[in-house]
């Protein structure tokens, strides 16, 4: 089965924002090997729905949904799981996961510390 990979990010009207959410998620499809892979915003296109579909139409019987959220507030304990249950209703061959926030995730940390040390540095 293959598997496509959406990184869901909340979306900006700052075009650049997003533009930055877009290279993460390329560079996270690199590094995991997944050649299907979408960015998709809740409050900016592309959404949930179009990624999917999108990543549906290439081929993807199974779709992970990676949340570029730290921490697990109402988007992605309402939002998020209402938009994925019509998605999985509307497309019953497809399997769909949702992952964790980033928040509790030990790399988290680290980049907090490389940042802090970073401007101390500067």
């Amino acid at each position: 089965m293959n598997t496509g990979i959406v990184i869901f990010a909340h979306g900006s009207s700052v075009a650049s924002a997003n533009e930055a959410v877009e290279k993460v998620a390329g560079q996270a499809a690199e590094v995991g090997g997944f050649s299907l892979y979408e960015t998709a915003f809740l409050d900016a296109l592309p959404n949930l729905r179009t990624a999917a579909e999108k990543l549906m139409e290439r081929g993807a019987g199974r779709i992970l949904i990676v949340p570029y959220f730290l921490t697990l507030g109402i988007h992605l304990k309402r939002d998020l799981p209402a938009l994925v249950r019509e998605l999985e209703v509307e497309h019953p061959g497809i399997e769909m996961r949702i992952a964790p926030p980033l928040d509790g995730h030990p790399g988290l940390s680290r980049i907090l510390a490389e940042r802090a040390l970073a401007i101390l540095n500067s």
